[in-house]
């Protein structure tokens, strides 16, 4: 499957984003991709373990923290902290790893795809949205 194969798929199957590395700063795309997709009718979950609410949800320190199935983990975090993101993202079952632009890993990759995981790496969740014109709310 090409990974253009794979934004769609994700983009038409998850109606929520839980997002590790969310910012309360609307002018980091940490803050601003998620309020955007909220907007577009995506649930957001935020996981920053120094905030208390983004996007007026209520902020998770961790993702096994989350207190409701993951599907979707959308990444804010340089790369070199993504395969231990990877590694959580399968310990708490979710079934898709996305990880915005310029945010790459071999190494994340290896640890998604291996458990089963959609997989999508160096590429904006929003910029695919708007190429696509795909809208939340599966």
């Amino acid at each position: 499957m090409s990974t253009d194969d794979v934004v769609e798929q994700i983009l038409r199957t998850y109606d929520t984003i839980t997002v590790v590395g969310a910012s309360a700063n609307p002018a980091k795309a940490a803050g601003e991709v998620p309020a955007v997709m909220q907007s577009k009718r995506w649930r957001i979950i935020p996981v920053n373990p120094t905030a208390t609410e983004i996007v007026g949800e209520r902020v998770y320190p961790t993702l096994a923290d989350v207190p409701e199935q993951v599907g979707l983990v959308d990444v804010f975090r340089p790369s070199a902290q993504t395969p231990e993101i990877a590694r959580q993202a399968v310990a708490v079952g979710a079934t898709a790893l996305w990880l915005q632009l310029g945010i790459a890993s071999p190494e994340a990759r290896e640890i998604a795809e291996s458990a089963g995981l959609l997989y999508v790496e160096d590429r904006c969740l929003l910029i695919e949205q708007r190429r696509t014109g795909i809208s939340g709310g599966a």
